[in-house]
C-alpha cells in the first residue's frame, strides 16, 4: 500500500489557488501510484489564517473548497487526509482546526485537533475549540489513527515537564500507523528534536509513523517541511525536501530508505530559511523585488547576499547613502560587496546637503544645545526617506538590516534604519551574524574580509564604534539569550557571578527602554524559538522584570 506525504506551500486566505495546487498534487501523487494522500494541518486555507478566521464568508469557502477536493478525490479513485477547519455546533468556540478523510466523493469522517497551542506565536485557543475524540479508519487491513500537529508532542516519557494535562495517544484505540499532518514553524535545531520525539514514538506504539509538514513562508513564520515516515523500531525510512514542496511516496508494506539529504549545522540552515522567508514574503504579496541601504557593514551585506539568494540579483537594488562621517572604507565595502554579488541597481546618493538643510531649519530651535543623538538620528532618518522613496517608486520591497542584539537593546534609530516592510536578520544575533557571513564566504569572498574584520559602527559621528555605547558583542549576546530565551531576571543573572553587575544592570536597562521600538518594527523572520514579534508580548507601559534592578536595588 502506498502513501503519499505531499508537502505543499499555500499561501494563507488564498483558498481557490490552494485548492488549484492541492488538485494538481493529487494528480502526480495519483501517477506515483498513491492510494492514501495526506496533506499538511489546514492546507486548505493555509496556517495560520489569524483573523481571517472570523470572518464566515472564508470559513464558507473553505468549506466549499473542501467539498470540490472530495468530489475530485472520489474521481481520481483516492483516499485523502486533508488539513482545514470546521463548524462547532455544540457550545464553545464556534470552529475546529479538523483532519478531514475524504474517499468516494465525500468527506466521510472528520477528526478536530486536541491540543491547542497558545505558547510563543500560537493562539489557537483564540478560534478553535478542542476536539474531544480519536479518529481511526481502516484501510488496506491497517488502523490508522489520525493526530493534528501538536496532539503527538505531549508524550510524558519523552518531555520532563508536559504542557497539557491530556496525552491524545495514551489510551488511544490500536492503531497500526500513526498519521499526523502539521504546521510546525521551523526554528534551529528544531528538526533534530522533533525526529527523536517521532522515533520515541514509533518505537513506544510499535507504529509506522506517517508525518506530513508544511513548507513555507508565511509573515514572519517558516515551515521547513521534512515530512517523515517512520518504521515500528523507530528507523527513520524516508524523509522528504527541506524548505520545498514535495511528494514523498512511501510503501508500507515494503517501505525502503529514501531520505533527502538535509544539512542540520545552524548555518545552511539558516541561510536557506531566511532566504525562504524573503522569497515567499514577496511572492505572496505580488512583490518581485526588493531594496535595501549599502552601509559597507556586515548587517547589511549578509542581508543583501540573502535577498540576491532569495530574489535573485536583477530584483536587489542597493543603495549607498554616505554622510560626511561615512569613512571611504565603508564607502568602499559597499561598492566591493555590489561587484561580489553582480548587483546591478547600485545608487550612490551622499546626504551631506540633506543634513545641512536639516541643520538649519532646526537652527531655531536647537539654538545653543550641544549636537547629541538627535543630529545623530537625523542621518539615519535622511536614509529611511530614501529608502522608502525608491520602494515606493518602483513598488519594491524595503529590507531592514537591523539584527537581534541591536534590536533588543534599541541600537536603532525608529523612523530611521528600522523603516522597512521585513526584518531580514532580526533573529539573529550580532555573533550569530558574523558565523553566517564567514559561512557565505566559505568557498569564496562574497562578503569582504574588511566588512568582517572592521570594528562594527554606526558612523553617525567621527570615529564612532558600536562598543562606545555597549559591551562587546560576545558578552552582550550572551547576556540577551539568558534574559530573553532562558527568562533568567536581571538580578538572579548577576547574581551568577558569570557578568559584572553593573553591565547587566545596563543591558536590561537597554532591553526594558527600547521595547515602544520593537512594537513599531517589521515583521521579523523568526528563526529561533523566541524572536521579536507575535511570539514576543511584553507591555510597554509597565514595571517589567527588566527593572528589577530600579525596584530593589543592586
Amino acid at each position: 500500500m502506498k502513501c503519499a506525504l505531499v508537502q505543499l506551500n499555500p499561501k494563507v486566505g488564498d483558498i481557490i489557488n490552494n485548492r488549484k495546487n492541492i488538485l494538481k498534487a493529487m494528480q502526480k501523487a495519483k501517477d506515483l501510484s498513491a492510494q492514501l494522500l495526506l496533506f499538511p494541518e489546514m492546507a486548505i486555507t493555509g496556517y495560520p489564517p489569524r483573523d481571517l478566521l472570523l470572518y464566515p464568508a472564508f470559513v464558507e469557502r473553505a468549506k466549499g473548497s473542501a467539498e470540490l477536493i472530495a468530489k475530485a478525490a472520489g474521481e481520481m479513485g483516492l483516499t485523502v487526509l486533508i488539513g482545514s477547519i470546521g463548524y462547532n455546533l455544540e457550545k464553545g468556540q464556534r470552529l475546529y482546526n479538523r483532519a478531514l478523510l475524504m474517499e468516494g466523493g465525500d468527506i466521510i469522517a472528520t477528526y478536530a485537533k486536541r491540543l491547542l497551542p497558545t505558547y510563543d506565536v500560537f493562539d489557537e485557543a483564540r478560534y478553535f475549540e478542542a476536539g474531544t475524540g480519536p479518529l481511526v479508519f481502516k484501510m488496506g487491513g491497517l488502523n490508522f489513527a489520525v493526530t493534528i500537529c501538536e496532539d503527538i508532542w505531549n508524550d510524558e516519557a519523552f518531555w520532563p515537564h508536559p504542557l497539557y494535562r491530556l496525552d491524545p495517544l495514551a489510551g488511544h484505540p490500536p492503531f497500526d500507523v500513526l498519521l499526523n499532518l502539521s504546521a510546525s514553524p521551523f526554528s534551529v535545531g528544531k528538526e533534530l528534536l522533533r525526529e527523536r520525539m517521532l522515533k520515541a514514538l514509533a518505537q513506544k506504539y510499535s507504529c509506522q509513523i506517517l508525518y506530513c509538514n508544511q513548507v513555507g513562508a508565511n509573515d514572519e513564520l517558516i515551515f521547513d517541511g521534512r515530512s517523515s515516515f517512520f518504521a515500528p523500531d523507530g528507523t527513520l525510512m524516508a524523509r522528504a525536501k527541506s524548505f520545498q514542496e514535495d511528494i514523498l511516496v512511501v510503501d508500507l508494506e515494503n517501505p525502503t530508505k529514501e531520505i533527502k539529504d538535509c544539512d542540520f549545522d545552524p548555518e545552511p540552515e539558516t541561510w536557506e530559511a531566511l532566504s525562504l522567508g524573503i522569497r515567499d514574503y514577496c511572492s505572496k504579496n505580488g512583490l518581485k523585488s526588493v531594496v535595501l541601504g549599502l552601509s559597507g557593514g556586515i548587517d547589511s551585506a549578509l542581508s543583501a547576499s540573502l535577498a540576491v539568494n532569495a530574489m535573485g540579483k536583477e530584483n536587489v537594488q542597493g543603495l549607498i547613502m554616505p554622510s560626511p562621517h561615512s569613512s571611504d572604507h565603508s564607502v568602499f565595502d559597499a561598492l566591493e560587496l555590489a561587484s561580489n554579488l553582480s548587483l546591478e541597481l547600485v545608487n550612490k546618493l551622499p546626504i551631506g546637503t540633506a543634513m545641512e538643510s536639516f541643520k538649519e531649519i532646526l537652527a531655531p530651535v536647537f539654538i545653543d544645545l550641544p549636537p547629541n543623538e538627535a543630529e545623530e538620528n537625523i542621518q539615519a532618518r535622511i536614509r529611511g526617506v530614501l529608502l522608502m522613496a525608491v520602494a515606493n517608486k518602483f513598488g519594491r520591497v524595503l529590507l531592514t538590516t537591523g539584527n537581534k542584539s541591536e534590536i533588543s537593546v534599541g541600537y536603532c534609530t525608529i523612523y530611521g534604519d528600522m523603516c522597512g516592510a521585513l526584518a531580514v536578520i532580526g533573529d539573529l544575533y550580532k555573533t550569530e551574524v558574523y558565523s553566517l557571513a564567514n559561512w557565505v564566504n566559505r568557498e569564496k569572498i562574497i562578503i569582504p574580509r574588511n566588512t568582517i574584520l572592521k570594528p562594527p559602527s554606526a558612523e553617525l559621528k567621527p570615529g564612532q564604534t558600536d562598543q562606545d555605547n555597549l559591551p562587546p558583542y560576545e558578552l552582550l549576546d550572551a547576556i540577551l539569550i539568558a534574559l530573553l530565551e532562558k527568562r533568567i531576571s536581571p538580578m538572579e543573572l548577576a547574581r551568577t557571578g558569570r557578568f559584572e553587575t553593573e553591565t547587566v544592570r545596563k543591558v536590561s536597562s537597554l532591553v526594558r527602554a527600547a521595547e515602544f521600538k520593537r512594537r513599531q518594527g517589521a515583521p521579523v523572520l523568526k528563526i529561533t524559538s523566541q524572536a521579536f514579534g507575535v511570539g514576543w508580548r511584553m507591555p510597554i507601559a509597565c514595571r517589567s522584570i527588566m527593572d528589577e534592578f530600579q525596584d530593589y536595588g543592586s
